[in-house]
């Protein structure tokens, strides 16, 4: 589950590119993201705007560690013919390590959405990634489910504190990138180390 700040522990190091939050100020529960069709039927558009924080239910069953809570800007839009559009983005930072030192680091996190929902009896009943679907009958469509599965898309899987990381001594344990160590390593088996290039892949 998510959590709003990281463990006590080594100060993180910031990677990737920064993410301003600071303009989504007012917390957004989870009953904001279930979007009242009938009322958009007659509006058009629903504004959702503001900050999902870490111990939200949203998080619920997800291994993450927020840094700054997720900022999301979403313009939902209905569309006669039973689609829905939800356009925006999010933007959040998470809490990393480095792959080969195992340094805590902070990664940001900014994400363009362009969901679309169509009704499955006019577009058929099968979700192939580009599009989501919502019954032209449903009066209520929830966002969190998609949202959570762009945001778990868009978080790198593996991230290294610098390209150059030196990592650390399979021995001794030692971070190479700040002391070095007097470990001997026997050179690896060539068979082994191709099968370690391609899982790295």
């Amino acid at each position: 589950m998510g959590r709003n700040s990281p463990s006590p522990g080594k100060q993180r190091k910031r990677s990737g590119a920064s993410v301003d939050t600071g303009a989504h100020s007012k917390v957004v529960l989870p009953s904001m993201l279930r979007v009242n069709l009938v009322d958009l039927d007659r509006s058009g558009t629903q504004e959702i705007k503001g900050e999902i924080p870490g111990d939200s239910e949203f998080w619920e069953e997800l291994d993450l560690v927020l840094v700054e809570p997720l900022g999301i800007a979403l313009v939902v839009t209905g569309i006669p013919g039973g689609q829905v559009l939800a356009r925006g983005e999010m933007t959040a930072v998470v809490a990393k390590e480095c792959r080969r030192c195992l340094e805590p680091l902070e990664v940001g996190v900014k994400e363009s959405l362009d969901l679309v929902w169509l009704d499955p009896d006019e577009f058929g009943d099968a979700e192939d990634g580009e599009f989501r679907l919502v019954e032209a009958t449903a009066t209520e469509l929830d966002l969190a489910p998609a949202l959570r599965e762009e945001f778990l898309l868009s978080v790198p899987r593996f991230v290294l504190c610098k390209e150059d990381c030196k990592g650390l001594c399979p021995r001794c344990g030692v971070n190479w990138n700040i002391e070095t160590c007097d470990c001997t390593l026997e050179e690896p088996d060539p068979r082994w180390e191709a099968l370690r290039t391609m899982k790295n892949e």
